[in-house]
């Protein structure tokens, strides 16, 4: 059938073939509805380009050919291309290049799959021109900055993460070597390739087609681009797809493997269809060919989740088979993968063990790395036996698997002194060679074990303020969340702060984008006693809350009371935004669950909570509440007057104990020691008794001390006698505190942020914290209840001295 294709030039309207959105798997698999010439006639109006030339197409014999247009594709990928952009840090629309929307329009095949494939091709070449920040072609992006003297900065999401393939020659059998040499493709061979596919179309056999995709890969690179506007390749794509059957698993590895070198769109269409084979020979393939098949899906970037599914039900059956270089290259592919079961890690946990003697530093790196990214964690004996391996080599360890293990330690919260003591010698000589991401989850690691080393801290403190410019807004609120955290302040913390509060400020619009960074950043800055007031009004906005909460996969409600509660504390000028009551309440009843719950299943509490009530004459002389709800912990909250005696303030104790004095008509004998105590008050030799008799310790002896402060009539429902706004002249407040290790750093003394700040905001309002310290409390618990009370009786009654 002759074909004639006539050039013409319209003033106002322009017919175009469909874009086929790269974006979205599921759309590329719907099927599009069959369209004439006139379905696709729109003006440049409508599509918003300039008029430019068209191509009309003229069938001297028409039937069996059907145009497939969508008018909808080029919007599609425009509004995907901008929220790309946006989430790489470009925050206005993108430019469009409208010469490349209309460039190859056409494309009459004699299958309606054919324009589908190749619209795809020539939809990632608009896309990619138009929007470079956007990974294409199945390649991840490299970060690249503008000419700074170092390549610190530099890192490939891709290739670093493969590094550890080159350590063993094993490798080569189940992973993809971009490097492999192989045989380059003259152009003119190349032609006469495909000239040969639009000849011999479907009398072409499936090893055939296989060995054209292996030979046109090997083509020059500027020429393999332009694979992509050929008919001709097209047809190869179609011819593949209908003979995928009869193709032997070695064939189909080799057209995946072309389809790397050629750059094939990670969301053409034509994968989703070589994917659904795969999945149908998992289970008639070999290890090595599964685990490369995996891996040539993660070098294209298209995600295969039926197909690791599939896989890891093999793994299930087959683990014990796996070879050393095998389990971390799986481990590896799960990682890029984030998901898969727990019962497979689980058993992939005993092979890393059996194999760690055997494993390098390196290899040991990356088996973390996969672990941390599938949310997988291991057992702390394994960590312990990883960080044992580390610790002595640790002088030869990359930075990149020096932070992986770090990331793992994290994960699993194990404390590996030597581990740490080693990390804390050789970290401050590599903070300089370290890019700024690397920095960060060096420094989180830190905060999050609790481990605090100056030479670390200050050596990272130094070189961030030069360089706060490559920071996301990600990497800000982590390191300010960090120092916070850890509670230190740099030698140079005034620049330090003071370049992270300005970079916020700059780094708005992406703040914005990721509201929870902001409030990370700002309670790290709290932490510190540092209230940027202009960030505080705009955080705490209606606008910006509502926005947070709609865009943040987290849980945002206890950072926004906590920072809310902290700026009505410590801000008393502050005359900005703050949250609504409804938050306020929400915040504080989320908080207040948590903390009882934690502290009332802890025994050292529940011990000096019941001794404490002992030594004050009962419940209603002590509470445990939150005195300040938004910092998420409890006290034991004790008034003394202005002779150094309990009150008995607790009004939710006092109704109950009153009313059971009043129904409860008991006679009390008159004795010498009574009238005593009557005029003169309680005796010390009373109270010593009192301490021995805990079984007494619930009832009250003495309804004597309640009279004054019970309102007239004595109606305990109308008793007001707790007032945290302002406490009675000469009434001394305490704030009782049971603490433990983790509210310090590991092995020290040193308070972290959190509970440093609670402790101010808590002597701001008047109060004098009282604490029982763990290093003196814990050991209490093996002596005897008289030194247990007398502990508690000096750390109560000579607390204001």
């Amino acid at each position: 059938m002759a074909t004639v294709i006539i050039c013409r030039r319209f003033p106002s309207r322009i017919c175009r073939t469909a874009a086929l959105s790269t974006t979205a798997e599921n759309q590329t698999r719907k099927k599009w509805p069959v369209q004439t010439s006139q379905d696709c006639v729109q003006t440049p109006e409508e599509i918003g380009i300039k008029p430019k030339a068209a191509a009309t197409l003229k069938l001297l014999n028409p039937l069996g050919y059907r145009l497939l247009c969508s008018p909808l594709a080029y919007n599609s990928t425009e509004r995907v291309a901008r929220g790309e952009s946006t989430r790489h840090g470009e925050h206005g629309p993108p430019e469009k290049d409208s010469s490349d929307v209309i460039q190859n329009p056409y494309c009459v095949p004699s299958s309606q799959r054919t324009p589908r494939i190749r619209n795809a091709f020539l939809n990632s070449k608009t896309s990619e021109t138009s929007v470079p920040n956007v990974v294409q072609l199945g390649r991840l992006p490299v970060m690249k900055e503008d000419n700074q003297e170092d390549d610190v900065e530099a890192f490939n999401t891709f290739e670093d993460p493969r590094v550890f393939l080159k350590l063993r020659p094993e490798y080569q059998h189940h992973s993809y070597n971009k490097s492999e040499a192989w045989q380059a493709l003259s152009i003119e061979e190349g032609e006469l390739i495909l000239h040969k596919v639009t000849v011999l179309q479907s009398n072409l056999q499936s090893q055939t087609i296989a060995d054209y995709f292996d030979k046109l890969s090997s083509l020059p690179a500027e020429q393999r681009s332009g694979l992509f506007s050929s008919i001709k390749f097209t047809m190869l794509c179609q011819l593949s797809l209908k003979n995928i059957e009869l193709f032997e698993a070695s064939d189909l590895i080799g057209i995946l493997k072309a389809f790397v070198r050629l750059g094939i769109p990670c969301s053409h269409p034509m994968l989703a269809t070589y994917e659904r084979e795969f999945c149908r020979r998992v289970w008639g393939m070999k290890l090595d060919e599964l685990l490369l098949v995996a891996d040539l899906w993660r070098c294209l970037g298209h995600s295969v989740p039926c197909f690791l599914k599939i896989f890891f039900s093999y793994l299930n059956l087959h683990w014990k088979d796996l070879s050393l270089s095998q389990l971390v290259h799986l481990i590896y592919i799960i990682g890029e993968g984030r998901q898969v079961p727990q019962d497979l890690m689980q058993k992939l946990e005993s092979l890393v063990l059996k194999f760690l003697d055997l494993l390098s530093v390196e290899e040991v790196g990356t088996v973390c790395l996969g672990f941390f990214k599938s949310s997988s964690g291991l057992s702390e004996y394994v960590m312990r036996e990883i960080g044992d391996k580390v610790c002595v080599q640790m002088q030869h360890l990359s930075n990149y698997a020096l932070v992986n293990i770090l990331k793992m330690f994290r994960f699993t919260h194990v404390d590996h002194i030597d581990f740490m003591k080693e990390f804390g010698q050789i970290a401050p000589q590599r903070i300089s060679s370290m890019g700024v991401q690397g920095v960060m989850h060096l420094t989180l690691a830190c905060s999050a074990l609790r481990f605090l080393d100056e030479r670390v801290m200050n050596a990272v403190a130094a070189s961030l303020p030069p360089r706060v410019a490559y920071c996301r807004s990600k990497d800000v609120a982590k390191f300010l969340w960090s120092f916070g955290t850890l509670n230190y302040e740099p030698p140079n913390a005034e620049n330090f702060y003071s370049s992270f509060i300005g970079e916020i400020h700059r780094k708005m619009p992406e703040f914005s984008e990721f509201p929870d960074h902001l409030f990370t950043s700002l309670l790290g800055l709290a932490f510190t006693e540092r209230f940027p007031l202009d960030l505080l009004d705009f955080a705490l906005s209606p606008e910006f809350v509502r926005l947070a909460q709609e865009r943040s996969k987290f849980e945002l409600t206890k950072e926004l009371y906590t920072l809310d509660g902290t700026v009505g504390v410590e801000c008393p000028d502050y005359k900005g935004n703050r949250l609504n009551a409804e938050l306020q309440r929400e915040g504080a009843v989320m908080l207040w669950n948590l903390a009882r719950q934690d502290m009332t299943s802890k025994p050292e509490f529940l011990e000096a909570l019941f001794l404490l009530k002992t030594i004050l004459g009962g419940p209603q002389y002590i509470k445990h509440h939150m005195i300040l709800p938004h910092t998420r912990s409890s006290d034991l909250e004790v008034w003394l007057d202005v002779n150094n005696k309990p009150l008995p303030f607790n009004q939710e104790a006092i109704p109950t104990d009153v009313t059971r004095t009043h129904l409860k008509h008991m006679g009390v004998r008159l004795t010498d020691d009574l009238m005593t105590q009557l005029l003169k008050g309680k005796s010390s030799t009373h109270l010593q008794a009192e301490a021995e008799a805990g079984e007494n310790a619930g009832r009250i002896e003495k309804p004597v001390p309640l009279g004054g402060f019970l309102p007239r009539g004595g109606d305990p429902e109308g008793a007001s006698l707790c007032s945290l706004t302002g406490p009675q002249a000469g009434v001394s407040k305490l704030a009782i505190q049971v603490t433990n290790r983790n509210q310090y750093c590991f092995g020290s003394r040193h308070l972290l942020g959190l509970h440093n700040m609670k402790r101010r905001q808590l002597r701001r309002l008047g109060y004098t914290v009282v604490e029982l310290a763990f290093w003196e409390w814990f050991p209490l618990f093996k002596r005897t209840r008289s030194e247990k009370l007398s502990y508690l009786h000096e750390k109560v009654f000579n607390s204001g001295f």
